[in-house]
């Protein structure tokens, strides 16, 4: 990756990551994992605090970037509970099969270049009576959003590393092999709604 991609883009996301009404969409969710989790995309460990001491062993946190871990510094250090961070090498997560209990994934399947991929190797290790819980902003059911967000998505994917506006979450989510067992969805209070229509809820494997 370029110098924008290591250092701007890790900024941006920060920044638009952060916020107080993006936390609140985490915190539906966040504090369903339990026991060893892998968090796809933990960047600055934004969930990190958001997380149930009571129910969590380990959280394994994978993320490309090595800028993001440098910004989650000080919110690992302030975790109760052990936290770990993995690179990714190639496509494959370097974790066993059947190794972890809950995949959690927020704000991440928008950026990674083959989500379905990403959810064949999120299925792959979580144990058979694991679940993956999810929150993701994603394609709008309304047709004058969806046209709005085909328009900018090309342009919106190159300023916000990759990320894609239209991608439809719980049909990638259930090609992979997972079944929706809970899902609520809606559009962002705040912020255009292009951007801002979201699901979050959790998946079995079928």
């Amino acid at each position: 990756m370029g110098f924008y991609e290591n250092h701007i883009v890790p900024r941006i996301i920060n920044f638009a990551c952060g916020t107080e009404m993006i936390r609140k969409q985490r915190e539906k969710v966040v504090p369903l994992a339990e026991g060893t989790v892998l968090e796809i995309g933990i960047g600055p460990g934004f969930n990190l605090p958001l997380y149930d001491a009571g129910k969590v062993r380990r959280v394994i946190g994978l993320d490309p970037s090595e800028t993001a871990w440098k910004f989650a510094r000080e919110r690992v250090a302030a975790a109760p509970f052990e936290v770990e961070f993995i690179g990714l090498p190639g496509e494959r997560i370097p974790l066993d099969d059947a190794s972890v209990d809950t995949v959690l994934v927020t704000f991440s399947l928008c950026t990674i270049p083959d989500p379905a991929a990403a959810l064949a190797g999120m299925k792959r290790v979580l144990k058979p009576q694991g679940k993956l819980v999810f929150c993701e902003h994603g394609r709008a059911p309304d047709a004058h959003v969806c046209t709005w967000q085909d328009r900018i998505n090309p342009v919106w994917r190159h300023v916000f590393g990759g990320c894609h506006l239209n991608r439809d979450m719980p049909a990638l989510i259930g090609g992979a092999g997972f079944q929706i067992t809970r899902m609520e969805s809606g559009y962002l209070p705040e912020g255009p709604r292009f951007a801002g229509f979201t699901y979050w809820g959790e998946a079995a494997k079928a």
